[in-house]
């Protein structure tokens, strides 16, 4: 009896154990197989000042910026960087314009034409880098032919609508980005009194894989 006794506790406690587990098991599954879901994530009023400009020599800093940190970087790490209306990509060789950044990293950009969420995937694109006899912007600049128009009426830059940016990144990771603004705080309707070179743009990082959504 005193056998039987002990041994009732051990099998309710192999039994408590055995659902225990069966239920760990079950949880792990059930994590494997729900998808990752990529957050978007907008960067306000980065600012990207320049000198010069109107016929005379540019120069000044680049403002440099990284997906994976979401901020502004002044180390080798930056993905993208920004002055004036020109955006260089961490990828490829100098194009000898002042006070240009040393790439370290293996970029490259991908325009896409079509909308921000139905560009899915890196899969299968082409991508371009700075200074390379293909084109020596990744980013085309001049309006009409890269990410803005220019309206020599208003002097209003907007970005050109319908243009997706699939990044490669300085180690090999994916974003996909669309610009927003050119002017601080993203005004609907910019004017003439609206403060310029300051982007705003909304982004997907992607740290493994080539989804993008």
């Amino acid at each position: 009896m005193n056998y039987l006794n002990l041994s009732k506790p051990i099998f309710l406690f192999m039994l408590f154990s055995f659902f225990i587990n069966c239920s760990k098991e079950e949880q792990i599954k059930k994590t494997e197989i729900l998808p990752t879901t990529l957050k978007v994530q907008t960067y306000a009023n980065l600012s990207a000042p320049q000198s010069g400009g109107q016929g005379q020599p540019v120069a000044g800093s680049f403002t440099k910026f990284c997906f994976s940190k979401n901020e502004i970087v002044t180390d080798d790490s930056w993905d993208i960087a920004f002055r004036g209306t020109t955006i260089l990509v961490n990828g490829g060789t100098a194009i000898g314009i002042a006070d240009e950044p040393t790439r370290t990293g293996s970029g490259g950009v991908s325009t896409v034409d079509g909308i921000f969420t139905e560009v899915a995937t890196a899969e299968s694109l082409i991508f371009k880098q700075d200074g390379t006899s293909e084109a020596l912007y990744a980013i085309p600049i001049g309006s009409g032919k890269g990410w803005y128009t220019y309206n020599s009426t208003t002097n209003i830059i907007s970005p050109t609508p319908g243009k997706v940016y699939v990044v490669k990144t300085h180690d090999g990771k994916y974003a996909k980005m669309e610009i927003i603004s050119y002017y601080k705080d993203a005004p609907a309707t910019p004017d003439v009194t609206s403060l310029s070179r300051y982007f705003t743009f909304r982004f997907v990082y992607q740290p493994s894989g080539t989804g993008l959504n």
